[in-house]
């Protein structure tokens, strides 16, 4: 071919509600000036600068195509678009504002020479979210942290039963000890009963008083 083009396809980086544009690059590998013209199969969908133009012998033209927003993302990221490039030798003096749609039918007998180009939608990176409950795709930072947690956590419920059941066992000593003074108390107030009524000798009553206090105390000493 005469026209060496790059790419051979147009790449198109899709994202919705936001335009996209890539580059054509057409060298003239010729030694005559070449006339061109880009033709799409979607003219609403995209826009294409210049669309037409001269390229000098040896020399490149750079022609940019920019896709207009889409609302959505194709399901199937396929796109049936097409762009057709044409061209012929241009008489010497032609200017760009004189190519016409007319010099490249084949019908007048024009030497045409064309190249058909299609487009790639190429989805825009985007990061995949992970599932609830997947352990796929953390980070070892991330497992990092999250182990921290749970070990900060598993310290604290510790914490909180050990302080539980020493706050228990004081409450149940003190219980003990209150047990112990009011049974003191009692004995007492028998023991002076009992030694106004005996003349304040000790009655078999007393004795045996004394022993179950004895064994009550020992028993909320072991218990606490």
């Amino acid at each position: 071919m005469s026209l060496r083009i790059q790419p051979h396809e147009l790449k198109f980086r899709v994202e919705p509600k936001k335009q996209s544009s890539c580059s054509l690059q057409l060298t003239n590998r010729s030694d005559r000036n070449i006339a061109f013209k880009v033709k799409t199969t979607n003219p609403k969908k995209y826009s294409v600068r210049p669309n037409a133009g001269i390229v000098s012998p040896g020399a490149s033209f750079d022609v940019t195509v920019t896709m207009q927003a889409q609302k959505d993302v194709p399901a199937d990221m396929q796109s049936k678009d097409k762009f057709l490039i044409q061209w012929i030798a241009a008489p010497i003096g032609m200017t760009s504002q004189e190519i016409t749609s007319e010099m490249f039918g084949k019908e007048a007998g024009n030497a045409v020479e064309e190249f058909k180009l299609r487009v790639i939608y190429v989805l825009t990176n985007i990061p995949s979210p992970v599932r609830e409950g997947s352990e796929e795709g953390v980070s070892p930072r991330v497992s990092a942290l999250e182990n921290g947690s749970n070990s900060a956590f598993e310290s604290k419920d510790k914490a909180l039963e050990a302080w539980t059941t020493i706050t228990k066992l004081t409450n149940e000593k003190n219980l003990a000890a209150q047990q112990n003074h009011k049974l003191r108390q009692e004995l007492d107030l028998m023991r002076k009963t009992i030694g106004w009524k005996s003349g304040g000798g000790f009655s078999l009553m007393f004795v045996i008083l004394v022993g179950l206090l004895g064994i009550l105390a020992g028993y909320f000493i072991k218990n606490t």
